[in-house]
């Protein structure tokens, strides 16, 4: 941290996606899901605070479907989203006197190794936003730097859809 000159900005950016109905997934896949896209948001954010000055950001990556469930085989993932913003909105209420601010970016369908706008999900989720395509990287990049930068010093406690229209 002394070397980088401190730390203003941790961004929760990982996730696995294990698809199963619950009749298919196993617990060991459930609680693996709720490990690395719940409890790890928890580890991360706790270990940052030590480190964040005031005017500090926590920004989690979430996803829209952890509001709307667009078909079967998604329930670790949904709730695993679902858990992190009630989490982030947590974390908003317990740092907010240090003026550490809290934010769930949640992305619709988005071109990622997980999801590439050419794989074999595509054609269904392309249908769902309604400027017709998939956000990019950068289209939920520059969401995350608003929010990190002098734009986001009041927004806490919040949820940023940013689905192409996938919600409206």
């Amino acid at each position: 941290m002394d070397h980088a000159g401190g730390l203003d900005v941790l961004v929760n950016n990982a996730g696995i996606f294990p698809r199963g109905t619950i009749e298919e997934m196993s617990l060991a896949d459930f609680d693996r899901t709720l490990a690395v896209n719940v409890r790890a948001v928890f580890v991360a954010a706790k270990a940052a605070v030590r480190h964040l000055p005031a005017g500090g950001r926590i920004i989690t990556i979430g996803s829209t479907l952890g509001e709307r469930v667009a078909r079967p085989g998604m329930s670790a993932y949904a709730a695993s989203k679902a858990a992190v913003v009630g989490m982030s909105r947590a974390f908003a209420r317990d740092l907010g006197a240090r003026g550490i601010t809290s934010v769930v970016v949640q992305p619709g369908p988005t071109d990622t190794d997980m999801n590439p706008a050419d794989g074999p999900r595509a054609a269904s989720t392309l249908a769902l936003p309604a400027v017709g395509r998939h956000a990019s990287p950068e289209d939920l990049a520059a969401t995350v730097a608003h929010v990190a930068g002098a734009g986001g010093a009041f927004i806490t406690g919040s949820v940023i859809t940013v689905d192409g229209g996938v919600n409206a």
